[in-house]
C-alpha cells in the first residue's frame, strides 16, 4: 500500500480563539497545520515551509489583508491552492479573490463547510497538474 503524504495547510487568523479552533478542527482531521495570528508570522512561515494550502483571515493586523499573505504563498508555489475567511466582504474583495482564484469562506463557518471546501481545495491543488499533463500528450499525440 502506497503510504500517503499528510497535507500542510497554513491557517492565518488574528483571533486567537478562532485560530486555534481551525487548528484543532483540521488537525482532528489528519492534516499537519501551521497556525499564525499576524501576516509577518505567516510570511515568515511561507519563507521557511512550503504549503499544499492556506486558509486566511481577509482582515488582519495593522491594515494587512489575506490578500497579501497568499501572494506571499504564491510567489514561492504559484499553484497553491487558498481561501479567504471572512465575516465581511465587499463586491470588491469577492471579485479580486475570484481574479485570483481564490476562495471565500464567511464566518461564522460551520465544521461541516469548513471541512468541504478545505478537501476540495486540497483536491483541486493535485488535479491541475494531471490534467496538463494529459492536455500535453494529447496535443502531441493529435488526440
Amino acid at each position: 500500500m502506497a503510504e500517503t503524504r499528510t497535507s500542510r495547510i497554513l491557517v492565518v487568523d488574528d483571533e486567537g480563539s478562532v485560530l486555534m479552533t481551525y487548528r484543532m478542527i483540521l488537525e482532528r482531521q489528519g492534516y499537519d497545520v501551521t497556525a499564525c495570528r499576524t501576516s509577518r508570522d505567516a510570511i515568515s512561515a511561507i519563507e521557511k515551509n512550503s504549503f499544499d494550502l492556506v486558509l486566511c483571515d481577509y482582515s488582519l493586523e495593522e491594515q494587512h489583508t489575506g490578500f497579501e499573505v497568499i501572494a506571499a504563498a504564491r510567489k514561492r508555489d504559484s499553484a497553491v491552492p487558498a481561501a479567504l475567511l471572512t465575516g465581511y466582504a465587499t463586491m470588491d474583495t469577492a471579485d479580486e479573490a475570484s481574479l485570483q482564484n481564490i476562495g471565500i469562506m464567511f464566518k461564522p463557518i460551520e465544521i461541516e463547510e469548513f471541512l468541504a471546501t478545505t478537501s476540495k481545495l486540497l483536491r483541486r491543488e493535485n488535479e491541475p497538474k494531471q490534467e496538463n499533463g494529459e492536455k500535453a500528450r494529447r496535443t502531441k499525440t493529435g488526440d
